[in-house]
């Protein structure tokens, strides 16, 4: 594939991409020609395969990014406070055992960590009479919880953050605002790639053995996701210039529904035959009005009731 060019978006597992995100300086941004986003240009040699790598900051995600992180800093100390406080309650035979059990609970803390750490040692008091029985001497854990500023900045600075890698080494061919614009248009693909895999259309229980056989489906399911998206674009074009909306599934009044949801609607429509007479049940003028925004050839699969 080395003659192909592409475009792609790197996972963030990869070492190299996570301290791009968290440690590239706000100050280095460059604006887009895209309102809203903002990108670093870099070379780098993943796989050692010479490309670029482009990270990506965009203005809305990063809103939503601090807000969530926001929530799971909250969520965090809440679990953490949780955590010491049974831990402070535990008596331990000594020393070693309290700080080994610290540090395996202060591991799971993502955004806190302890301070004020303290193994106290108590005794017990003087027996009173021979048939108590003789407790004998316990360590507790005494510590205080604080922020974790250096990730909670971390994770601050990586905020909407993304990077997208090609092979085109010349900005010339292929400019890096273009590489956002580009890489955005994916989206409507990968989403219908989604489409696909969904368990309603059961692709993932038909069992082929021969490679020809694969690359048929393959082929059959392309071309459906094809009519797929033709016929999504064709109701929403015609509710668009229509100023018409349908109802979605929450009963929300909507101009862009995914054709799933029609095909939903048209679920417990069946062609009855009675006494020699032929109609379709459970009609109504909800399905009436969604099968007219769409062509008269797609009419003739309802002409009984057109």
């Amino acid at each position: 594939m080395s003659d192909i060019k592409w475009l792609s978006r790197v996972p963030l597992t990869i070492k190299e991409a996570q301290l791009l995100v968290s440690e590239t300086p706000e100050s280095e941004f460059i604006d887009s020609e895209l309102l809203g986003y903002s990108f670093v240009a870099k070379r780098s040699n993943y796989g050692g395969i010479e490309q670029r790598w482009l990270v990506v900051q965009s203005q809305e995600r990063k809103e939503s990014d601090l807000r969530k992180l926001s929530q799971k800093i909250i969520k965090d100390l809440g679990k953490s406070k949780s955590a010491l406080k049974k831990i402070s309650s535990e008596k331990f035979a000594c020393e070693a055992d309290a700080m080994k059990e610290l540090s395996k609970i202060s591991k799971q803390f993502k955004y806190h960590q302890l301070e004020k750490i303290e193994v106290n040692l108590i005794t017990p008091k003087q027996q009173k009479s021979e048939k108590e029985e003789k407790e004998e001497a316990y360590y507790l854990i005494s510590a205080t919880i604080i922020q974790d500023d250096n990730k909670i900045n971390k994770d601050r600075l990586s905020a909407g953050r993304f990077i997208l890698a090609t092979n085109v080494l010349e900005e010339s061919q292929l400019g890096n605002g273009t590489m956002i614009y580009e890489y955005k248009r994916q989206q409507s693909c990968e989403r219908g790639f989604g489409f696909l895999k969904d368990p309603l259309f059961f692709a993932d229980s038909i069992y082929l053995k021969s490679p020809e056989r694969i690359e048929a489906l393959g082929m059959i399911m392309g071309l459906c996701l094809l009519v797929y998206t033709l016929a999504q674009r064709l109701i929403r074009t015609a509710l668009y210039e229509a100023q018409l909306t349908i109802k979605n599934q929450l009963g929300k009044s909507i101009d862009n529904p995914t054709l799933k949801w029609i095909f939903q609607c048209f679920q417990a429509i069946h062609i009855v035959t009675f006494n020699h007479q032929t109609q379709v049940s459970n009609w109504n003028q909800d399905r009436d009005f969604i099968l007219k925004l769409f062509p008269q050839d797609c009419h003739r699969y309802y002409q009984v009731v057109t």
